[in-house]
């Protein structure tokens, strides 16, 4: 499986708007060159992405400005957008430049799934966080998952020869689910029932501990 998804990426590439010049995509099997990466799939979503890069980046800057260590890349995945998605984007690249901010333009609409999927075996990252379009979570909570990404990784890393992060299997997720009694309250009887329905669902597939799948 590696040796298919390593062809697959090894032939697709990133375009620099600023010297219109082809930057080879990575795979996520190479080693990693930044400690984080921060897959954003996007779709049609020209309007709200302006607010959501600008606080991302402007987040991520001062960290690294602050910690020299903490280097970052944002990949911006347009699943198909049939809107000004990707001309937005490559704004942010020409601003900030491909080695911080990269687009990978997938052609047609494949799906959520997918676009995370491809973002993020195109990544540089130690570390891979998919972040909705839209804004809904807030990068300032970064923090709070990278504590429990470096708590539950210290132990493993402790047992072995190893010191990156991207060799432990480890995942956490955010959650809303503290604002389910709001949410509740404001939508109708029939999606509630829904949701409860595929709740169901994620709690007998996904396992124990992981109640929301669909937050970013």
């Amino acid at each position: 499986m590696h040796s298919i998804e390593r062809t697959a990426v090894s032939d697709a590439f990133f375009e620099d708007p600023g010297s219109l010049k082809k930057v080879p995509c990575p795979s996520i099997f190479d080693p990693a060159e930044k400690y984080i990466s921060l897959i954003v799939p996007a779709y049609n979503e020209e309007c709200r992405l302006p607010e959501a890069l600008t606080e991302t980046l402007n987040y991520l800057k001062q960290r690294s400005s602050a910690d020299k260590s903490f280097t970052y890349e944002v990949l911006i995945v347009d699943d198909g957008s049939t809107d000004r998605t990707s001309k937005v984007a490559f704004e942010y690249v020409k601003k900030h430049n491909i080695d911080n901010v990269r687009v990978l333009l997938l052609g047609r609409n494949h799906g959520k799934g997918e676009a995370v999927r491809k973002g993020m075996l195109h990544s540089r990252g130690q570390l891979l966080l998919m972040l909705d379009a839209d804004g809904a979570t807030k990068v300032t909570d970064l923090a709070k998952l990278e504590a429990e990404v470096l708590a539950l990784a210290g132990k493993a890393l402790s047992a072995s020869s190893s010191q990156m992060l991207s060799d432990v299997e480890i995942a956490v997720f955010g959650s809303r689910a503290h604002l389910e009694k709001q949410a509740l309250a404001t939508r109708k009887w029939y999606r509630n029932f829904l949701m409860k329905g595929f709740h169901l669902v994620v709690l007998l597939t996904a396992g124990p501990g992981i109640r929301d799948t669909q937050c970013g």
